[in-house]
């Protein structure tokens, strides 16, 4: 995902020293574009694993302006009010508060500020809502009271939770963009990656190996990915994926 994260943030207006607050960042797919254009970055994300890694791809890039720490989107305790010129979520507003995750949003924000949310959009016909609907049908039901963040997606939650916030619908603004999933290899071994290392492919499969469907699922998701790639190229990988691109301006 790191090409096209390079490429989003070249979209964000990024200038020299502007402070900058990435959610649910990773291991940096976009903070560390976002502090090589100049922002002075802080990354949080609630997988400590991630959070390491995140700081040492900055440490090996000579990043002082990018660091990581744990938190949650919902309680960002330890920020303190209007502190961030732009407030960036790609793809990480998966907190189970989402009211919660907007007012903390706002609340780090400074007057004039923006926020910025990529969020994947649900039924819709490309790459990541097709996933979820695949592995929704291997998955046990979620727990009560679960609220997806594919709901992150549809426009009128998001202006409710922002509204929720304290910011007007006329400050919030929507528009269809599209991430590129780039991969040096055939559309079968991005399904493995997505199998080892996506939260719900992950747990579709720990499903499936115990009824014996995952072979199923394997052969569900290789159509999937072989009918979305647009590659040229019989060994590479290259898949379009539409999400929602929100952009909020608090006060």
């Amino acid at each position: 995902m790191r090409q096209s994260g390079e490429v989003l943030v070249m979209s964000f207006g990024i200038t020299k020293g502007l402070q900058v607050l990435d959610l649910g960042c990773g291991d940096g797919t976009t903070a560390i574009p976002e502090a090589q254009a100049g922002a002075d970055v802080l990354g949080v994300d609630i997988a400590k694993n991630l959070v390491e890694a995140g700081n040492k791809r900055a440490k090996q890039l000579g990043l002082t302006n990018c660091r990581f720490q744990e938190g949650d989107a919902s309680n960002l305790e330890d920020l303190k009010d209007q502190t961030f010129d732009l407030v960036v979520s790609i793809f990480g507003a998966i907190a189970p508060k989402p009211f919660d995750v907007a007012k903390e949003m706002v609340r780090v924000t400074r007057p004039g500020g923006r926020i910025v949310m990529g969020n994947w959009i649900p039924n819709d016909p490309t790459l990541v809502a097709q996933i979820l609907k695949i592995s929704a049908a291997y998955s046990p039901p979620p727990p009560e009271g679960f609220v997806s963040p594919m709901t992150w997606g549809i426009e009128n939650n998001v202006l409710e939770r922002f509204a929720g916030a304290g910011v007007s619908k006329e400050n919030i603004s929507f528009v269809r963009d599209t991430y590129t999933f780039n991969f040096p290899n055939k559309p079968s071994e991005l399904v493995d990656a997505f199998r080892k290392y996506y939260g719900p492919t992950m747990n579709a499969f720990e499903a499936a190996e115990k009824n014996g469907r995952a072979g199923n699922l394997q052969s569900e998701l290789e159509d999937l990915f072989n009918s979305q790639n647009k590659s040229t190229n019989d060994n590479a990988t290259s898949i379009p994926a539409t999400f929602l691109r929100v952009t909020a301006v608090p006060g």
